[in-house]
């Protein structure tokens, strides 16, 4: 379905977008994967796809915290395969206090990282898109670009952000055969949150049951975890001619949280 096609997937080198980069791949996407994280893993996981899927895979250690690393990882892509077709922005950092305690510096790295890297790999890619009448823009959102949760002023207010701008690029984008949609997960099962668990059941003196019931999964009225694969199986759908008409989108993926 996608071959001849290149991804970029930020804040690929595990978890969502490393299953939304192997999704692509398995499609026959080019893929460049980007994030942080142990360089062994990383060149694991990037020889895997192309082993796997018969692709050519590169990585990025493009700092998304810094616009002009994004902007040549866009052209370095466009440079190597010739095109960037498909953008998925999924980078992403979280930080939980009060809104009067919160650090300012964890305020600005947020917002930098979820929400003005997206813009500033949407402002570098987008001119190619529209050369070429074709393109995929694919914003990894949250249940929190919907609805706000306590302590996490920063986080929702990118992710708000993220849906703004989401509408925004579709709406300017429309008419060059580019859709621009956000999808929206709940509470994902990754190795990031099953780390947290433990420490969870020792502060608040819980089971581990009780930490994913009434506490990660309180919100979800499936009590089920969104998993990577399903959230990574959407992004292969927006990406379809099927889904050509769908733009400008915030797509829930979360148990029911949303309906609420």
């Amino acid at each position: 379905m996608l071959k001849g096609k290149t991804a970029v997937v930020t804040g690929s080198t595990s978890g969502i977008g490393l299953a939304i980069a192997r999704a692509y791949a398995q499609q026959g996407a080019n893929v460049v994967i980007n994030g942080f994280g142990d360089a062994s893993a990383i060149e694991r996981e990037r020889s895997a796809i192309e082993s796997e899927f018969g692709v050519t895979a590169h990585y990025s250690g493009a700092d998304m915290s810094k616009g002009a690393e994004i902007a040549t990882m866009i052209a370095d892509a466009e440079n190597t395969f010739g095109s960037v077709d498909l953008l998925v922005n999924n980078a992403g950092i979280q930080f939980v206090a009060p809104i009067e305690d919160f650090p300012v510096d964890k305020w600005d790295q947020i917002i930098a990282i979820n929400l003005t890297a997206a813009f500033h790999a949407i402002r570098a890619a987008l001119p190619g898109m529209k050369a070429r009448k074709w393109g995929r823009i694919i914003n990894t959102a949250s249940a929190h670009a919907l609805v706000a949760s306590p302590y996490k002023s920063a986080y929702v207010a990118a992710k708000h952000g993220i849906a703004g701008l989401t509408k925004t690029v579709a709406l300017e984008a429309a008419t060059f055969g580019i859709t621009a949609n956000a999808i929206c997960p709940g509470y994902v099962w990754t190795p990031l949150v099953e780390k947290q668990i433990p420490d969870t059941m020792q502060a608040r003196n819980m089971t581990k049951e009780q930490v994913i019931n009434d506490v990660l999964l309180h919100a979800q009225p499936t009590k089920q975890f969104v998993t990577v694969d399903e959230v990574a199986a959407l992004a292969v759908f927006l990406a379809s001619d099927a889904a050509k008409s769908i733009t400008g989108t915030i797509l829930p993926i979360d148990g029911g949280w949303t309906a609420e």
